[in-house]
């Protein structure tokens, strides 16, 4: 069933009954995709996102290391208090992937200011402290978004893919009413059961995918070994096969967790999204290879903030619409038309 959203300029936020039917957008891949692996791989590999001209800023952190942000100005006479959109890359994700450059492109487009925080070691140069990032990193999510509000004046939107919306997820679920500072939220092919992706992940054409993230993984660790040598074990970290083994090594000690089991137990965020307030777009592909859909939530399995659209088609952050080539500007009406709605009606877009 699909839910009808007003966009008209004088629209005013909807209300979200707890009783509302999850939302079916009824997105259909083009037949040239005709599976979850070509509806992922085409549009990151082959898609032509718009280009997108970035400002780059460097912020010190608390904790003495730093991150880069990649800010998409709004065009020459935009309001200053215009809406800002917040976007969270995912697992070895930039401002350079084609789903941030389509979103920032949209924002943009609508008057709206957009910037991409970049997590420890992804816009780069590699971060000065022995950790790196985590699908559970809420805290430095927590830190970016309150600096944010701090200079902007106007609504905050955050957006995440991938891991990025599952560590938003993380920060929405742990602060509840303490998050309602942005406006409103959006997920996007995020890991919610992070033991069921980490074991779809181990198996099958889903290795292609591990191998390519470990690749540059391993890469990055072998360069902290340089900054720290003996912070972990070089090689059984580079005979890893999976993301369970490399967790094991790597990601689970450096961010405190005791081993891979307890890194993904405390990652998983289906468990927080019953305390979410702050209204929140959650869309996952029903045939995510990343992700099995029968781990997906119930609308009454999460909170009335929650808005989840679980299309039976996409894949992982893909999405792509038309003929061949296709064009990936499916994800990017959907995110704004979720979010436009809760923009103060005086604002751009």
């Amino acid at each position: 069933m699909s839910t009808t959203h007003d966009n008209s300029p004088s629209s005013s936020p909807r209300e979200i009954s707890a009783e509302s039917a999850l939302t079916d957008t009824q997105y259909r891949a083009p037949f040239w995709l005709p599976n979850r692996h070509v509806q992922t791989i085409v549009p990151a590999l082959f898609g032509r996102p718009p280009s997108v001209t970035y400002r780059r800023e460097r912020w010190d952190t608390p904790d003495g290391d730093f991150i880069e942000l990649d800010w998409a100005d709004a065009p020459a006479g935009a309001d200053e208090d215009a809406p800002l959109f917040v976007l969270f890359h995912g697992l070895e994700g930039s401002s350079s992937s084609h789903y941030a450059r389509a979103l920032l492109h949209a924002a943009q487009a609508r008057g709206w200011h957009g910037v991409v925080p970049h997590f420890r070691s992804c816009s780069g140069p590699l971060n000065l402290l022995p950790r790196f990032y985590h699908l559970a990193d809420s805290n430095e999510v927590d830190w970016v978004l309150r600096r944010l509000r701090a200079t902007h004046r106007g609504p905050i939107f955050a957006a995440g893919v991938s891991l990025g919306g599952n560590v938003l997820l993380h920060w929405l679920g742990e602060r509840r009413e303490d998050a309602s500072f942005i406006t409103a939220a959006a997920a996007v092919s995020a890991p919610l059961d992070v033991h069921a992706g980490g074991r779809a992940l181990m198996k099958g054409f889903n290795l292609i995918y591990t191998r390519n993230f470990l690749k540059t993984l391993k890469q990055k660790a072998l360069q902290k070994l340089e900054q720290y040598p003996g912070l972990f074990e070089r090689e059984p970290m580079l005979a890893s096969r999976n993301m369970y083994e490399y967790d094991n090594i790597v990601t689970a000690p450096l961010h405190g967790f005791r081993n891979t089991e307890d890194y993904w137990t405390r990652a998983t965020t289906r468990p927080l999204l019953p305390g979410i307030a702050v209204p929140t777009l959650v869309l996952n592909a029903r045939n995510d290879p990343f992700l099995p859909a029968a781990v997906l939530p119930a609308q009454h399995e999460v909170s009335a903030a929650v808005e989840l659209d679980q299309p039976h088609h996409g894949g992982h952050v893909g999405f792509m619409t038309g003929p061949f080539p296709g064009r990936i500007d499916w994800l990017s009406e959907r995110v704004f038309g979720y979010l436009a709605p809760f923009a103060p009606v005086n604002r751009h877009g």
